[in-house]
């Protein structure tokens, strides 16, 4: 029989723990390794003419006509052409003249522009909290704006799907904990951010020393340590510093509400909550919303910034077909309104695929999966991803 020590041959749980840990890790290494050998390199898709357009913001007859005229990648052995991220971001550059036309096309904030801080958030997992993060910050990057994408969550998904597996390539004080812990150990911001495979996305990679953080900031309350700022105001105070280099930021959030996600949504301008539309996942929500009004008022009692641009809920993992989540998500536009983005992010196999070998829909091949379930599956993405573009063009006050 099992008793309380352990088990009947008398291991601790803590041994069994530590001994299926190891095991794991080591295991996952191998898989790593098998999947993304040590010479391979994570990259980004080659992109149709219609694609490669829709990024650039123009008509795919005006891209024919530029890359005729000698711009652009050489067409293939069948005529047809493709487009890597570069010739994109090339041909974007060659719009705006170098720099020197109106920056229609390179969406760099202009004068009076603030920068935007998107924290997406969801108290429950398996809201695709993640899957949302990373295909925001990828299409915001591909549309030509400047991104820091930063990884708040100590399970760090977010980080392996850009290529950083947080056992194994993200080191001690190499998180964004590095730039906000309370001791003498705290690093520049500028030295933990990392370039990506993608042009005009960066990312703070994170791992389980983000824990750190709730366990170190009740020492700071209490006294113990000596600090300037209080915690909620310490992930801003590092944008802060580094605000001049990006035009959005995309925050993936822990998946509690600890210390951490106070100092996210203190540093955000805007909130996007996933929510899965199941009566279960509504109800947590439901809870998570009053802890949140609770806490955030304390919150703003001391001092914290609680002016948002905007706040929306995003329904995610949603099957049109299916008739309780119509329900649900029915119920849900009646209740906050227009706060429910227009567009929902179906379920697909496509994603959750492409999620099994740490890739994001921008970067699996197409011909991995049949035709109609990757397109439906990125024309959701890209419907989602556009309206969250126009909300931070609304606030900038593009037209």
């Amino acid at each position: 029989m099992l008793n309380i020590a352990g088990n009947k041959n008398g291991e601790s749980l803590r041994s069994m723990i530590a001994s299926d840990a190891e095991e794991l890790s080591r295991q996952l290494q191998a898989h790593q390794q098998r999947i993304f050998p040590p010479t391979a390199q994570k990259s980004i898709r080659q992109f149709t003419p219609a694609e490669a357009a829709d990024f650039i913001g123009i008509h795919q007859g005006y891209l024919r006509q530029i890359v005729a005229d000698g711009h652009g990648p050489e067409p293939l052995a069948n005529g047809r052409r493709q487009y890597s991220v570069q010739d994109i971001e090339n041909l974007r550059h060659l719009l705006d003249d170098g720099g020197k036309g109106p920056r229609k096309y390179v969406r760099h904030r202009r004068d009076g522009e603030k920068l935007q801080v998107i924290s997406v958030m969801n108290f429950k997992g398996g809201s695709g909290k993640t899957t949302t993060s990373a295909h925001l910050a990828q299409f915001l990057a591909l549309r030509g704006y400047r991104v820091l994408a930063i990884d708040l969550d100590p399970q760090a998904s977010l980080s392996a799907l850009f290529g950083h597996q947080p056992e194994f390539d993200v080191g001690e004080n190499e998180t964004l904990y590095g730039a906000i812990r309370y001791d003498g150990a705290k690093r520049d911001v500028t030295d933990i951010v990392r370039a990506t495979y993608t042009p005009n996305l960066h990312i703070i990679p994170g791992n389980l020393e983000l824990m750190e953080f709730e366990h170190e900031t009740p020492k700071a309350l209490s006294g113990r340590h000596k600090t300037d700022s209080m915690f909620f105001s310490r992930i801003g105070e590092c944008l802060a510093e580094i605000e001049s280099a990006y035009d959005i930021v995309v925050i993936d959030c822990p998946p509690q509400l600890g210390f951490l996600t106070l100092s996210a949504l203190c540093a955000a301008t805007a909130v996007l909550i996933t929510v899965h539309p199941q009566m279960l996942d509504v109800m947590s929500m439901s809870q998570f919303l009053h802890m949140t009004g609770d806490l955030l008022s304390v919150v703003e009692e001391a001092g914290g910034s609680m002016d948002y641009d905007w706040m929306r809920y995003l329904v995610t993992r949603y099957e049109p077909n299916d008739g309780p989540q119509s329900q649900m998500s029915g119920f849900m536009r009646s209740i906050f309104g227009n706060r429910v983005l227009e567009n929902s992010m179906v379920k697909s196999t496509a994603i959750s695929d492409a999620g099994l070998t740490k890739q994001t829909l921008y970067e699996v091949d197409r011909s991995q999966f049949t035709r109609g379930t990757y397109d439906r599956a990125l024309e959701s993405l890209t419907a989602v991803n556009t309206e969250i573009e126009d909300l931070i063009k609304r606030t900038w006050g593009r037209k």
